[in-house]
């Protein structure tokens, strides 16, 4: 499982550094009404209001999310602030964090 969520970290680390995420519920809301988004990731601990706006916005559009970590550990990641969510916006890193997601279920 450590293992698991240190291979995530990096690969968010590696997707901040090729510009392929969008960090916020803001930016990932206006990303997914844009349709420019391939998978988001959405804190376990994010509030009950970011919850209400994003989810359904993610489900009604069909872009894959998945609710993992939290606030802390997702903006870490990107050397930034807590995170609620953030947004990959390239296909190959989306399809890898997709994965690695899956990983940490198991």
């Amino acid at each position: 499982m450590k293992d698991g969520r240190n291979a995530l970290l990096n690969m968010l680390g590696i997707a901040a550094r090729a510009g392929a995420v969008l960090p916020g519920t803001e930016r990932v809301r206006e990303a997914a009404r844009a349709e420019e988004l391939y998978f988001v990731l959405v804190a376990a601990d994010a509030s009950d209001n970011s919850l209400d706006k994003l989810l359904p916005l993610l489900e009604k559009r069909g872009i894959n999310h998945a609710v993992v970590l939290d606030r802390a550990t997702l903006g870490g990641a990107l050397g930034k602030a807590p995170l609620s969510a953030l947004g990959i916006t390239e296909t190959k890193l989306a399809s890898r964090v997709k994965e690695l997601t899956e990983n940490l279920k198991d």
